[in-house]
């Protein structure tokens, strides 16, 4: 994979260059400079294609080129300004803002910005949670803007459903004592292996982590060391220790209302923006992205 950087051959526009970044089968946006050295860089989708003689400013070989929500993350192989994030977001208006950046100049962004993107409340209404019809001392999410119904979950315990009737994401509830069995009798790998099937998955476990190294029924540091490497077998499901049963209820509703939202219009495509916005003059009245990014 390469990164092409290349003049923008329209000399009436005011992002001098064309970049052509190895996703979607080869997006091209405009960008207003080659890198993001002193702050975030305001880009475009260009209308055009990619010219048939480009200019070719920068060539650049590509360790990583994934998509992760409403931030692509590109990692270049070179020694330095090698990481950075395209991130898209929602201008007011409706129209689609790009930005460059990397983790170095996200603090040059203007004071009070936030991470692009839709809090849990923007979903309009309350969040419809799926659970599963086994689960026996379920979470009722009486404190959340939940509406809850039973049913038969192939993986997780607790799910939403994107607009075309498929799980998005499910989350699967520990307690630590189910946490503890499930590692000794190796059935965790079982469970995170059909969670590996969903566009996303979490496990939500209702204890800190240092009540897995007080368990008196197994040899200090066994239990660890099993859910040491299951993580690192399914990194994409994170294991998350939430101290007591309330707090994992309530993360549980806000990761879930999160990932419908990214997902919930095409679990395979990511997030829907809105429609390119036609011109190149970077707008003023915008939230500036902070989503996280490499070093640069």
């Amino acid at each position: 994979m390469r990164l092409l950087i290349a003049r923008n051959p329209d000399p009436d526009s005011s992002l001098p260059y064309l970049l052509r970044v190895p996703i979607d089968g080869g997006l091209v946006l405009k960008a207003r400079d080659t890198w993001p050295r002193t702050a975030r860089i305001y880009c475009q989708r260009a209308p055009d294609e990619w010219p048939d003689v480009p200019e070719i400013v920068e060539d650049v070989g590509v360790l990583e080129c994934r998509r992760r929500g409403a931030a692509v993350d590109l990692v270049l192989d070179r020694p330095r300004e090698n990481r950075s994030q395209l991130v898209f977001t929602r201008l007011p208006g409706g129209r689609e803002g790009i930005f460059w950046q990397t983790r170095k100049v996200i603090g040059t962004a203007r004071p009070g910005a936030r991470i692009p993107g839709r809090r849990i409340s923007d979903l309009g209404g309350p969040l419809a949670i799926i659970v599963d019809s086994r689960e026996q001392y379920p979470w009722r999410f009486a404190k959340q803007q939940a509406e809850v119904e039973r049913a038969a979950l192939t993986a997780g315990d607790y799910a939403v459903q994107g607009a075309d009737g498929r799980v998005v994401a499910a989350v699967e509830r520990k307690t630590m004592a189910d946490l503890a069995a499930s590692l000794n009798n190796g059935t965790l790998v079982f469970e995170l292996a059909k969670l590996a099937e969903l566009p996303r998955a979490a496990v939500a476990v209702e204890d800190r982590y240092s009540a897995l190294l007080k368990q008196t029924h197994a040899p200090a540091g066994f239990l660890p060391d099993l859910l040491a490497r299951v993580q690192v077998r399914y990194p994409e499901i994170p294991i998350v220790f939430l101290e007591t049963r309330a707090l994992a209820e309530e993360w549980a509703y806000r990761w879930l209302g999160a990932a419908l939202l990214e997902l919930g219009s095409d679990p395979a495509s990511g997030p829907t923006y809105a429609t390119p916005y036609v011109g190149d003059e970077e707008p003023t009245d915008l939230a500036a992205p902070e989503t996280a990014a490499g070093d640069g």
